[in-house]
């Protein structure tokens, strides 16, 4: 299937799997992108070392386009882009918001850049920058999240900006992409649906708390800003503490131990995360750590400890293929969608009825 997104991408689906911390290594990158999808490296949460070996174990597994997804505030920000342009990344994308100095030295270099949005506003403004495409979440999306529905948002998006426009916030299927098609989307992003994958380094019991809910719920009592996970008994303590920076403080100590950042590293990044928010200092605590909550879940398989990003999707979602085996289900499920809604098109219409009156022939 050829759409703006495979020709600007150069991959052979219009699949993306999005950068979800901890989860989107290399395993799992390299795995969507030799299935024909964009696989997307999370190196927001890795120290550069660490994301170069992450990109240069993808290119190791397969020559098809991959990404990298970066953190723009990051003091490091400008090193992580030179390291991508040295390695040579297809395709650079953001958490949270980007930068215009470091899309200019990207798209200079020939690196396509895709940011993710969740406002209207928002795709006006990096599209002006001279972005190659964006990636619009709808609140329906799991991580980091905005209120609008992804219905509503999508043709918004469409009809404001002239570059592909990639549909994420809902979506797990064939149907989806078809749908998201027929909005003008150029292809779909999914987090959730390749989370829940057997190439995902998830450990197999969190993956099974996830495949057992239905229930999400967002929340700003992780990093002060709105994050839609699922609903699991810590989630629900963050809810209703009262001692939030208590429970903060001590959580801060966790992650310094684990990580070996100064107390002082930690205030400073979580200035970094207050800027622009509205945050107590029990919220710039929490933000600063909150690689740990999701590392406790993601890697050490801590769910009583951790936290879940997850889109409403998971209601609906009860396997775990291999990439391969679902992005060809889903585009099977595409291709037979929009043969039966060709086969709509082109019945003939049906005879019209003959109503005979009383008494005639």
């Amino acid at each position: 299937m050829r759409t703006a997104l495979t020709d600007v991408v150069g991959c052979r689906h219009p699949i993306v799997q999005t950068g979800m911390g901890y989860v989107a290594g290399a395993r799992l990158a390299a795995a969507t992108s030799r299935a024909g999808g964009l696989g997307v490296i999370a190196a927001a949460t890795m120290p550069v070392d660490q994301m170069t070996a992450a990109i240069r174990a993808v290119k190791e597994r397969t020559d098809a386009p991959f990404g990298v997804n970066i953190r723009s505030d990051a003091d490091d920000a400008a090193e992580r882009v030179e390291v991508m342009i040295r390695e040579g990344v297809r395709v650079a994308s953001f958490a949270l918001a980007p930068r215009r100095d470091l899309i200019s030295r990207l798209r200079d270099a020939g690196v396509v850049t895709i940011p993710s949005v969740g406002a209207r506003r928002h795709a006006e403004k990096v599209a002006a920058w001279g972005v190659d495409a964006v990636i619009v979440q709808g609140g329906e999306g799991g991580g980091h999240t905005g209120a609008i529905p992804t219905t509503l948002l999508l043709p918004q998006v469409v009809d404001t900006v002239d570059i592909p426009v990639v549909a994420a916030g809902g979506f797990f299927d064939g149907r989806g992409l078809v749908a998201a098609l027929a909005y003008g989307a150029a292809g779909i992003a999914m987090g959730t649906r390749f989370l829940l994958t057997s190439d995902s380094p998830v450990p197999d019991e969190v993956k099974k708390v996830y495949l057992g809910t239905a229930d999400t719920l967002v929340t700003t009592r992780v990093d002060g800003v709105p994050h839609r996970v699922l609903r699991t008994p810590f989630v629900e303590s963050l809810e209703r503490s009262r001692l939030r920076l208590l429970r903060a403080v001590l959580n801060a100590a966790r992650f310094r131990r684990l990580s070996g950042m100064s107390w002082a590293g930690m205030l400073r990044e979580g200035r970094r995360m207050r800027h622009g928010r509205d945050l107590g200092w029990a919220q710039v605590l929490q933000a600063a750590n909150t690689p740990m909550l999701l590392k406790a879940a993601m890697v050490d398989g801590r769910a009583d400890l951790g936290v879940l990003a997850s889109g409403q999707v998971v209601g609906v979602i009860d396997d775990l293929p291999t990439c391969a085996e679902l992005i060809d289900r889903i585009m099977a499920e595409a291709t037979a969608v929009l043969n039966g809604l060709t086969r709509l098109r082109t019945a003939p219409a049906p005879s019209p009825t003959r109503v005979i009156p009383p008494g005639g022939r």
